[in-house]
């Protein structure tokens, strides 16, 4: 074969891979979240030892591995659960109530509308510290450079 002819099928065969590569997109873009809309009404409440959770979402997304947003409140008093850490970053939203939030080993109080985010493999936990029920949205997300569980940071 010449040199142009080896050019000319390197090209067909190029050409002819484009076709198979939208179409593997287009099966991963078919088994990611879809634009929604989700409503606090038509969510399912289901208690548990400390309040109640509602859970919106637990998917992955075109760029996230998975993306995790739900919420939840706690009755006066309670934690949500002992202080943890886990790989993935996390973004808390209050809607309503006082909590105190573990960051980087202190306890921060805040109230409705703050945020509270928590880095990778950090200890931390949230308390309601109020007299009424704390209800806050957590998201929280893994992409591929999520590392692996580690030992606690403080």
């Amino acid at each position: 074969m010449t040199r142009r002819e080896l050019t000319l099928v390197a090209l067909t065969a190029l050409l002819m891979s484009i076709p198979l590569a939208i179409m593997a997109n287009n099966e991963h873009l078919l088994a990611t979240l879809p634009s929604s809309v989700y409503e606090w009404k038509a969510s399912k409440a289901t208690p548990t030892k400390v309040g109640e959770k509602r859970q919106f979402l637990d998917s992955p997304t075109e760029t996230l591995e998975n993306l995790e947003i739900h919420a939840t409140t706690l009755n006066p008093g309670e934690f949500a659960h002992p202080a943890h850490q886990h790989p993935e970053e996390e973004l808390m939203i209050v809607k309503e109530g006082t909590v105190e939030a573990l960051v980087n080993g202190e306890f921060k109080r805040v109230g409705p509308g703050s945020l509270i985010f928590q880095a990778p493999n950090r200890l931390h936990s949230i308390r309601n510290v109020g007299t009424t029920q704390a209800t806050y949205h957590v998201l929280k997300w893994r992409t591929v450079k999520t590392a692996v569980p580690t030992t606690a940071k403080p």
